[in-house]
């Protein structure tokens, strides 16, 4: 039996590492592509929401390119402080860091932004305060704008019906584009 305490901490490293590789791929190669196939086009400005240590900021960053923007906005300041060491060592120059109070309030100007990234945030709302985040990301979001949700840790409830039925006259309309990312197959709907 002592032996079997060595094993599992050896898994668990192992796992770690494998996870951390998967991490470093992904914002080096992998993320990047994948937000391309979404939609995000060279010199775009972005807005990642709840943001963190910038899983989805660094590929949107490469994605965009030098001419387009990235607004990584999150209220922690750890995660926000990675988030700029990250891009710093990459030499990203177009992402520009914003801590929030934790108020769904984003502070940017009305019409300005192309997509609005909301991946793997609303978890941390209930309900009520999402339909606020909505309501602020189509505020901000350009009249061709795309908001693109991936709404993960929300088996409870349902984001895009949230949405389709909140918004579902200008979503129907064609007035902005909506994207939501089912989390148990990572397939869009629109």
């Amino acid at each position: 039996m002592e032996n079997a305490a060595p094993n599992v901490s050896r898994r668990v490293e192992v796992s770690v590492a494998a996870v951390n590789n998967q991490m470093e791929w992904w914002e080096r190669d992998g993320g990047a592509e994948f937000l391309k196939e979404v939609g995000l086009k060279l010199g775009q400005k972005i807005l990642d929401f709840g943001c963190r240590v910038g899983h989805y900021t660094i590929p949107a960053a490469k994605a965009v390119g030098k001419k387009g923007i990235i607004y990584a906005v999150d209220k922690e300041s750890e995660a926000l402080d990675e988030l700029t060491r990250k891009a710093n060592s990459r030499n990203l120059t177009n992402v520009k860091v914003t801590r929030t109070s934790g108020q769904v309030r984003l502070p940017l100007r009305s019409g300005k932004i192309d997509v609005v990234l909301l991946y793997d945030v609303l978890h941390y709302f209930r309900a009520e305060e999402r339909l606020k985040l909505y309501q602020e990301a189509f505020r901000v979001l350009k009249q061709s704008g795309l908001l693109s949700v991936y709404p993960k840790h929300t088996a409870e409830d349902n984001p895009l019906m949230e949405l389709n039925n909140t918004f579902g006259q200008p979503i129907l309309s064609g007035r902005f584009s909506v994207q939501v990312f089912n989390s148990n197959d990572d397939t869009a709907e629109s």
